[in-house]
């Protein structure tokens, strides 16, 4: 008898604990119902730009802009002029078009590459005063890019490099690659020191620890270091407007501001070269995201 109510205490217990964890699944419930209101509301607010650009493409007389949601008579003409160069603004877009690609993968490649190299020599040579590298590319953040366009313009015109591709890729790449710098000199330094002592062990050369390790090991910093140097260049307007003239050098960026010089401006041909130009870094980005954030976590979050 006496067991039997040295049990019951235990019992009493775990039912009176079960209506207090009811009013935390509420809380967890309505926590989550309100995480998906807001997410869906900031989805809707990010994307109604976006969309609003698809309607007006899809309409033929876009200057006159009913709201409504859904077009009422779509139409693909302007997609089809864009895609046979048939309008007298668009008849060097695809030309252009590469322009604008050649300028992001030259941005990439030589963004990871100055950056790679960078990062390598202060976290896998252990050069003296390394800190100092880093700390004095950040500074050219401290002043914005605008400020720095007109004295960039003169250099550029002393070089003799004015329109020129070339020109932009290379304030592209000097605004990108401090924060290269930081992202691969963060990730490098969780990579052990002891694969490039085996390494030159067998008798590697600084180069071959450079190719053949530190490089496969990066690989996430790398792609999320490149992609956000591709972007950089591919959404820049400012450098490509003061540095490129001719219509064989610019970019689509450059190209679309001259529909503002028209009498009226082809809204819906403006709206249709913009959403075939927001298509490579959309697709790049989805293909690497996943590097991307592995990258950045990595080499943002650990020191």
């Amino acid at each position: 008898m006496s067991i039997a109510l040295a049990a019951a205490p235990p019992a009493t217990a775990a039912v009176a604990a079960r209506p207090s964890r009811r009013p935390r699944r509420r809380r967890r419930l309505l926590s989550k119902v309100l995480a998906a209101l807001l997410g869906a509301g900031l989805l809707i607010w990010t994307l109604l730009p976006v969309y609003n650009m698809l309607l007006m493409a899809l309409d033929s007389d876009a200057d006159e802009f009913t709201g409504s949601i859904f077009p009422p008579d779509p139409d693909f003409s302007s997609f089809a002029s864009v895609w046979n160069e048939d309008y007298w603004l668009m008849q060097h877009f695809w030309h252009q078009f590469a322009n604008s690609i050649y300028l992001g993968v030259a941005t990439m490649l030589l963004t990871v590459l100055i950056g790679s190299l960078a990062s390598f020599a202060l976290s896998r040579m252990r050069l003296r005063r390394g800190w100092l590298v880093t700390d004095f590319a950040l500074l050219t953040y401290v002043l914005p890019t605008a400020f720095l366009a007109i004295p960039f313009v003169h250099i550029m015109h002393q070089y003799r490099m004015a329109d020129s591709i070339w020109a932009v890729v290379a304030a592209m790449v000097t605004f990108a690659t401090p924060y290269a710098i930081l992202i691969l000199h963060q990730y490098g330094k969780l990579i052990p020191m002891e694969l490039d002592e085996a390494a030159k062990v067998d008798g590697a050369s600084p180069l071959q620890v450079y190719l053949r390790i530190y490089l496969p090991l990066m690989a996430p910093a790398l792609v999320a270091v490149g992609v956000y140097a591709l972007l950089l260049a591919w959404n820049e307007y400012l450098y490509q407007y003061l540095l490129l003239s001719s219509t064989s050098h610019m970019t689509v960026a450059v190209a679309i501001n001259q529909f503002f010089d028209s009498d009226e401006a082809p809204w819906n041909y403006m709206m249709a070269i913009a959403i075939i130009y927001s298509l490579p870094p959309i697709a790049i980005y989805f293909g690497l995201r996943r590097f991307m954030v592995a990258g950045l976590a990595m080499g943002g979050v650990k020191g």
